[in-house]
């Protein structure tokens, strides 16, 4: 419908629906709001009135559903209609409160054109805290001061308007307090020893950032990773903190193009840098792309042969054109044949090297392609005349360390009936074990080709030399984080034993393995080299007696009691009639126990048998097997403790993974158990947990007689008499510490 606004009666009739005269003025909230006409709901009364926007007194675009307006009522003259006419807008009224401190959760989009429709105006919304709840209130472009446009996750500080009219609440007279930190992408592209610096993928540029503020494994972290961090300034600097891994290829600086085009090298990239050049792209292409003619910078990164570059060279290339400052580059170069035709060019192969000629057109061959060694097919077999000499100690000079590191071994060998010698090196040898004279080996030669020197490679021990030092037998009865106790054959003592000595996989290495190793001195006292495992060592003991005896350790191994100076454990015999004496004792060692991990403690009651050691004849205590019998404590989730003393704890703890049959255990239980060391920590617990017999179970207690007699008593036919309603059956105790209560509101008249 058309408006026409001289249709008004404006002449002071009295022709207003609720009688009022001209003049006064009334207030009310936009209700609708399109592009030339609107509503507005009346505050003082229950009417909703028409107006045209050429009645508003002010810029229509700021104006918007919800506002509160003063405006005149008057008449249409067509239709005899109340409209409201001379509209003024009204100020928010702000409750007198302090600004509240809250955070973006939702911006006000942003229109490509700036402009919205009347009543379209576009709102964002920000959230506080109070008492552990967050509210939400919503806001408009006019409700920010400064005209600032605020992003999500920025922090803010504004005051709370409630509309008298509609109830809302709203935000405003909203001051940015703090931009949020934004989240930036780039590559590593250089690492120091504490620092690196990353390209930026927003812009042309790198910034540092130091190794304390990378999150991740700093190991793992190398050139050429995506990252992405925060940009924070220090000292007048920009640095990047927070530095994270991104997954490899999600930062992109260049789109390459799918086409490839054809040109020419006009210029190259200098072999020597000037000191004054820092044009990272100083190669130039000129190609004719389209129906333009182009000359497009290159790298030394962007040729895709690696075959060296000259002047007038035909190639062919793509196209590079960076995200960042839109800049376009040759890449992936590659030199066309028809150039090779033409220039009649020759190539040879060879290794880099340093020579008066020099090399062009370089061509990059698979590894392995130019060898300057040959290997003989043929292995031979000789024995070690010279050993080669070890570095020397750590107070020599670094001139004396080379000389004594390429000092060599010698091997002698025959072929073809003719006595030979060769040299090797340590670097040659397969396997841990280093050959001592006399040491007879296997070998394969090979022969420089320019020189013809020999040398023996592949170097494997077949067979010791026993004229060597002596090889001596023992077994493994301490294993620590780097080093380990080797127990003699004897077991009367241990030998010390660093891991860099032992010739195998360490893992593999286990208590009570039989190892051969070579005595040496060390610095305080002997110590074990070149240890060797596992053997099969026949003769240990002999003359082992059928009878099992009971016992008391008296003494531990000096592994579980490192305070002791004895090395054996000490078992004190207490089964009476045996050999006619109560006060037998009998020693035993690693070897001894029937369970290499077992930890036997001082006091504990143990069944073993008595062998003869077959060098020494000393009988010793063997197949020690603990009597060990203890109550479950207490059972957790997945562990728990047993009534058992071990050092200075009066209780062991065992996880349920150790537990036999897979049983669950219930506290009174009585189980047979093993204790075992920890090295690292030094604490014992136990393992191989095995369930005697159950606990008692829990029995509900019956109920007193008094209550039963008193029960018996009561006539259920009187009213007034106390009635007996049960709330719920007894029940027992629930293994569980104190009690548990249940409250209940007892009735008048009711026992519980």
């Amino acid at each position: 419908m058309s408006f026409d606004p001289g249709m008004l009666h404006n002449n002071g009739h009295t022709a207003y629906a609720n009688g009022t005269g001209p003049g006064i003025r009334e207030t009310g909230v936009v209700e609708k709001l399109l592009t030339s006409y609107g509503f507005i709901q009346c505050s003082e009364r229950q009417a909703r009135l028409f107006f045209h926007c050429s009645q508003y007194n002010g810029n229509l675009q700021e104006l918007k559903i919800g506002d509160d307006v003063e405006f005149e009522v008057s008449s249409d003259r067509r239709t005899g209609k109340p409209i409201a006419v001379k509209l003024l807008k009204i100020k928010p009224e702000v409750l007198p409160e302090e600004r509240i401190s809250g955070q973006v959760v939702s911006a006000i989009p942003v229109h490509l054109d700036g402009k919205s429709a009347p009543g379209q105006v576009p709102t964002g919304s920000v959230c506080y805290e109070r008492n552990g709840e967050v509210f939400y209130l919503t806001y408009t472009p006019d409700d920010v001061e400064g005209n600032m446009h605020l992003d999500t996750g920025d922090k803010v500080s504004f005051y709370m308007e409630t509309n008298k009219h509609t109830g809302a609440v709203s935000a405003r007279n909203i001051q940015l307090v703090k931009k949020k930190q934004m989240r930036c992408q780039g590559v590593v592209c250089a690492t120091k020893e504490a620092f690196g610096f990353i390209e930026r993928a927003d812009v042309v540029k790198e910034i540092f950032f130091h190794y304390s503020e990378f999150k991740g494994d700093l190991e793992a972290l190398q050139a050429g990773d995506d990252v992405e961090f925060t940009i924070k300034d220090r000292n007048g600097k920009e640095v990047a903190t927070d530095v994270r891994l991104l997954p490899q290829g999600t930062v992109i600086f260049e789109d390459i193009s799918i086409e490839q085009f054809e040109g020419t090298v006009v210029k190259v990239i200098p072999k020597v840098p000037t000191k004054n050049q820092n044009d990272p792209l100083p190669g130039r292409i000129s190609a004719r792309i389209g129906f333009t003619d182009k000359e497009l910078p290159f790298g030394e990164k962007d040729t895709k042969s690696k075959v060296t570059l000259l002047e007038g060279d035909h190639i062919q290339f793509n196209i590079s054109t960076d995200r960042r400052d839109k800049l376009e580059r040759a890449t992936n170069i590659d030199i066309l044949p028809d150039t090779f035709n033409f220039t009649k060019e020759t190539r040879e192969m060879d290794m880099l090297s340093a020579q008066r000629n020099h090399a062009v057109r370089i061509k990059k061959l698979p590894k392995g392609t130019v060898s300057f060694h040959t290997q003989s097919e043929q292995r031979f077999m000789g024995v070690v005349e010279k050993e080669v000499v070890a570095a020397t100690a750590k107070n020599a000079s670094p001139t004396k360390v080379k000389e004594k590191e390429s000092e060599e071994g010698v091997i002698a060998y025959e072929d073809c009936g003719v006595k030979l010698t060769v040299p090797y090196h340590a670097k040659d040898l397969d396997g841990g074990s280093h050959p001592q004279v006399g040491d007879k080996v296997e070998f394969s030669i090979n022969e420089v080709k320019r020189t013809g020197q020999q040398s023996a490679v592949s170097i494997r021990v077949l067979n010791r030399n026993a004229s060597n030092a002596k090889r001596l037998h023992g077994f493994v009865a301490t294993l620590k984080d780097n080093f380990g106790f080797i127990e003699t054959a004897n077991h009367d003592q241990e030998i010390f034993f660093h891991y860099s000595e032992v010739c195998g996989d360490l893992d593999n290495l286990e208590l009570g393995d039989t190892v051969e190793y070579t005595l040496s001195k060390g610095k305080r006292k002997q110590m074990a080299t070149k240890v060797c495992f596992p053997l099969l060592v026949n003769g240990i003991v002999e003359d082992l007696g059928a009878t099992v005896i009971m016992g008391k350790v008296i003494r531990p191994l000096r592994s579980v009691d490192p305070s002791q100076t004895e090395y054996q454990g000490l078992i004190e015999v207490i089964e009476e009639g045996w050999c006619g004496t109560k006060s037998l004792n009998y020693p035993f060692g690693i070897m001894g126990m029937a369970n290499k991990a077992d930890c036997l403690q001082k006091g504990e009651l143990v069944k073993f048998q008595v062998c003869t050691v077959s060098q020494t004849g000393q009988k010793m205590a063997c197949y020690i097997v603990p009597q060990r019998r203890a109550m479950v404590e207490c059972v957790k989730d997945q562990f728990g403790f047993i009534t058992y003393e071990v050092g200075e704890s009066k209780k062991l703890f065992f996880h349920v993974k150790e537990v036999q049959d897979g049983l669950e255990l219930q506290t009174g239980d009585e189980v047979e158990f093993s204790v075992v060391l920890n090295q690292r920590t030094g604490k014992c617990s136990a393992c191989n947990v095995r369930r005697v017999s159950e606990g008692p179970k829990p029995v509900a207690t019956p109920r007193p007689d008094r209550l039963v007699n008193r029960l018996k008593s009561i006539t259920l036919d009187d009213a007034s008499a106390p009635r007996l309603v049960i709330l719920r059956q007894p029940r027992g105790p629930d293994n569980s510490k104190g009690f548990s209560v249940e409250r209940k509101t007892r009735q008048p008249g009711v026992i519980d």
